[in-house]
């Protein structure tokens, strides 16, 4: 049975092609095929409720809000990204809006509802005191990947949309977007999710492998700036600058209970999780 993985072709996903090109997978039997889901963590959470994957890796927060809100398809297996993420904040060249603060009310770009684009523009109102309860903090405007985003904002679709720093640092570059600001995760960053159908020893064997090809990633940075920026859409120096910014972690096996918890009360501050009861247990794989 070949097993589908789901993941962001985006800068964090180099170990993940480490560990196929090195073997790591194949070396302990394990028929993996990488799906890539360039619309994000929105798009794989359907997927897994669908079965066309049977793991992903994606953005905390969306794996967080889907789980404690009543998906119960999936669970989180592993610890990706040890770090937060930083989100850039964007809108269009031509738009008035020059500050964050001109945003309130306004009409946001996701990708689609329940991604981390989505989730984080709770987190970006509930930090700068514009939720309202029982009301959404934006118009939420669908535009699917974030050429979508992009060319939601130069359009006025939307009035902005955040998505990834590095990923949109090129289009700052190029003067097709805009940056008014940033906001960080209060979190670790990535998570793996399994199908709750997929065997736990498989699940096991797969995040061995993923920590090999995150040992690969830590003792080859020049291998992983060249494949960084030859199959993605990156400069060299982009990818150097960031490597200095994350770090995987030590062992994917290890999630940690606090993390967890504190991103649950983040969001539901934020109002994104209304399930007042879902804790470390009920959101987390056993493997044991």
């Amino acid at each position: 049975m070949c097993i589908k993985v789901g993941y962001v072709p985006e800068h964090f996903s180099t170990p993940l092609h480490f560990a196929e090109a090195h073997g790591f997978f194949t070396s302990r039997s394990l028929p993996i095929t990488l799906i890539p889901f360039p619309s994000g963590t929105g798009h794989m959470i359907k997927s897994l409720s669908s079965g066309e994957i049977s793991i992903a890796i994606g953005l905390t927060e969306g794996w967080i809000s889907a789980i404690a809100n009543g998906n119960s398809d999936f669970k989180i297996a592993g610890k990706y990204v040890a770090t937060p993420l930083c989100w850039a904040i964007s809108t269009g060249t031509q738009q008035g809006i020059d500050r964050v603060e001109k945003l309130a009310g306004g009409k946001l770009g996701v990708s689609r509802i329940g991604s981390g684009s989505y989730v984080m523009g709770f987190v970006l109102a509930q930090v700068n005191g514009w939720l309202k309860e029982g009301e959404e903090p934006f118009e939420f405007v669908i535009l699917d990947d974030f050429k979508g985003l992009r060319d939601g904002v130069n359009s006025g679709r939307a009035d902005a949309f955040m998505w990834e720093y590095y990923t949109s640092k090129k289009y700052y570059d190029s003067n097709e977007i805009k940056k008014l600001g940033e906001i960080y995760t209060p979190w670790p960053s990535w998570h793996i999710v399994a199908s709750n159908n997929l065997p736990t020893t498989t699940v096991g064997q797969f995040l061995e492998a993923v920590n090999q090809g995150i040992t690969y990633f830590n003792t080859h940075k020049d291998e992983a700036v060249e494949y960084i920026s030859t199959h993605l859409d990156y400069s060299k120096e982009d990818a150097q600058e960031w490597l200095g910014t994350v770090e995987f972690a030590g062992d994917v096996r290890e999630i940690d209970e606090n993390d967890i918890n504190e991103t649950l009360k983040v969001l539901r501050g934020a109002g994104v999780v209304k399930d007042s009861k879902a804790g470390y247990q009920d959101v987390v794989l056993s493997l044991s």
